[in-house]
Order: C-alpha cells, then structure tokens, then sequence
C-alpha cells in the first residue's frame, strides 16, 4: 500500500507539472483566450457551489435555531411539570399529616 500511495503521489505530481507547463507555455492570443475562457468557466462554477453553500449553511442555521427554541420550550414544559409534582407531593404530605394528626386526636 506504500508502493501504491507513492505512486499515486507521483501520478498527482506529474499532472500538476503537466497543468503548470501547460499554463507556462501558453504564447499566443488565442491560447490566453482560451485559457481566460476556461478560469472564467472555472469561477463560475465555484461562485455557484459557494451559492449553494451559503444557502445550505443559512438553512442549516435556521433549523438549528429552530431546535434550540423547541429544546428551550421542552426545557420550560419540564420545569414546569417538576414545578407541579413537587407541588402535588407537598400537598399529599400535607394532607398525609393531616391524616396523621386527625387519627392521634381520636
């Protein structure tokens, strides 16, 4: 597997000499226009995949928004259900005592 990652390295190396001399050796009119037309193409195309991007991330940003208000709600319902159980356990004391206490009157 190193002899192949070696390789494949060396295959990347040699495509990026290529492009380069490529670029390097453009020496007509035509050539740079061919070559400006294709960077042109190029940029097009990364400001549509930055678009698009953009768009995700800011879609991505409302749902996250729109979870943390439903966790804070969720967070609010539960406060308020633990509020209301230890409200019913303080009453069922209370009344428990009161139990208590009529039954030692007796």
């Amino acid at each position: 597997s190193a002899q192949i990652a070696d390789l494949q390295q060396k295959l990347l190396d040699a495509d990026n000499d290529r492009a380069k001399q490529r670029w390097d050796s453009i020496a007509t009119i035509l050539e740079a226009k061919c070559a400006l037309k294709y960077l042109l193409g190029e940029l097009v195309t990364s400001k549509v995949q930055e678009s698009k991007l953009q768009s995700n991330l800011e879609q991505s940003q409302a749902s996250c928004s729109d979870v943390q208000k439903m966790l804070m709600e969720e967070r609010n319902h539960i406060a308020e259900l633990e509020a209301e159980f230890q409200n019913q356990i303080l009453v069922q004391e209370q009344q428990h005592q009161e139990k208590v206490n009529h039954s030692s009157w007796q």
